[in-house]
């Protein structure tokens, strides 16, 4: 009987060390997926915050963006009715040209000596 009780403690340290290195295990296990899940829970709301962040500075420089592209249509703007002055004002020019070449034809001068028609 003896051998009987003694098989039967044995079985039981074993059965005893067995669970207890199998609760070691999963403890080790469950603490480094609690860690694991803590820290993607503490990641996921610092990722959420620089999303909102994002956001806000990307509103910010599509506002921006718009004022500098009207400035930019009001410059091209400005810059085109500066090209038209320029166009008329060489239009007059070229009329007041050819009106002071025609009265000297019809006063029967000669042509001027200079290029600016003043005759100095």
């Amino acid at each position: 009987m003896s051998t009987d009780s003694d098989s039967a403690r044995r079985t039981a340290e074993a059965r005893a060390a067995v669970t207890a290195s199998l609760a070691a295990v999963g403890g080790s296990v469950d603490t480094d997926m609690r860690t694991r899940a803590a820290d993607l829970h503490s990641n996921s709301e610092a990722i959420a915050k620089q999303e909102k962040e994002l956001a806000k500075q990307t509103a910010a420089l599509a506002k921006e963006s718009a004022k500098w592209q009207k400035m930019a249509d009001t410059s091209t703007k400005k810059l085109n009715e500066i090209g038209d002055i320029q166009n008329w004002a060489e239009l007059i020019e070229r009329d007041l040209l050819v009106l002071e070449e025609t009265l000297r034809v019809v006063k029967g001068k000669d042509a001027p000596s200079n290029a600016s028609g003043t005759g100095d």
